[in-house]
């Protein structure tokens, strides 16, 4: 069976204007062009589709029930078309990005929509992982990108441009023991059980402990369960809190008198000299760049 597109497209014309002729007419072909791609596509199904008695062609039961299916199959056959060129063009079979835990609260789904605009095929796999994670999944190559914090020391490999600011605090349940002071001091953070986000690799030390004793989570969403059941205290976004009216008024924001309980990072959209990229990962990166250099 060697059905062609063509063919399929003929067929669904002379089913919605009623003749070969008009199907002719409509297409900008001759009727003979019409009736033998018609004639053909009935040999190659082995079933006859209109029956020629009268002026008109009158479309079998058969003929139905293919209309039917036809106008989807013709819009499948255009984006295999528009697959293949944009695959041959360089765009990704599927693009991965890496998103750090404690920022799945944030807008990274409005880059997420400037792709899906730009390039509607293309298929995006999204992540989530505590930093150190993330790093791995860009090193080995299992990410394309990743939304992460910014870090002190960078990989030689590594290429970044910068997202926003990010603040992340200090909070524990209201009824915990340290939200019962007015300020807390060192001494008493040290002492306190601290929920930490942190790689799954305990090999792995997480930023940002100050605790003698930790419990570690890989997602911010279980460690601020475990923070709301007074387990400990941890460090969570403000936006989380400022998005979730409830969340923060079952939160108190501690305030540490050695040092602060306020911590201020940058987001970066990080990829891998290394890492060879498609013109969908391309096109978000150069779309961010130019979007810093009109804020600046």
């Amino acid at each position: 069976m060697n059905i062609n597109q063509e063919q399929l497209n003929i067929f669904k014309t002379v089913m919605e204007v009623g003749s070969f002729s008009a199907a002719a007419r409509k297409l900008g072909k001759v009727p003979s062009t019409v009736s033998m791609s018609i004639a053909n596509l009935e040999i190659d199904l082995q079933l006859e589709l209109f029956q020629r008695k009268g002026r008109e062609p009158v479309p079998t039961a058969q003929a139905h029930v293919l209309y039917e299916r036809t106008e989807q199959l013709l819009i499948e056959m255009n984006q295999w078309k528009q697959q293949a060129l944009a695959l041959s063009a360089g765009l990704e079979s599927a693009l991965n990005i890496v998103v750090v835990s404690e920022l799945s609260h944030s807008n990274w789904t409005d880059y997420i929509s400037i792709l899906e605009r730009q390039f509607p095929l293309l298929q995006i796999n999204i992540f989530s992982a505590p930093q150190e994670d993330a790093l791995q999944l860009l090193m080995n190559r299992s990410a394309h990108l990743a939304i992460l914090f910014e870090r002190e020391q960078l990989d030689s490999s590594d290429q970044f441009v910068e997202l926003k600011k990010e603040v992340l605090v200090a909070v524990s349940a209201k009824d915990f023991q340290l939200a019962q002071y007015q300020q807390v001091s060192f001494e008493q953070v040290l002492q306190s059980r601290q929920i930490v986000v942190a790689s799954r690799n305990r090999s792995i030390k997480p930023e940002l402990v100050y605790s003698k004793n930790i419990w570690r989570t890989d997602s911010h969403h279980s460690a601020c369960t475990m923070i709301l059941q007074g387990f400990g205290w941890g460090i969570l976004p403000l936006e989380m809190l400022n998005e979730n009216p409830k969340l923060a008024e079952q939160l108190k924001i501690l305030d540490f008198i050695d040092f602060t309980s306020r911590f201020e990072y940058y987001v970066d959209l990080v990829w891998s000299r290394e890492n060879q990229l498609g013109i969908a990962a391309q096109f978000l990166i150069k779309h961010i760049q130019k979007l810093r250099q009109q804020e600046n």
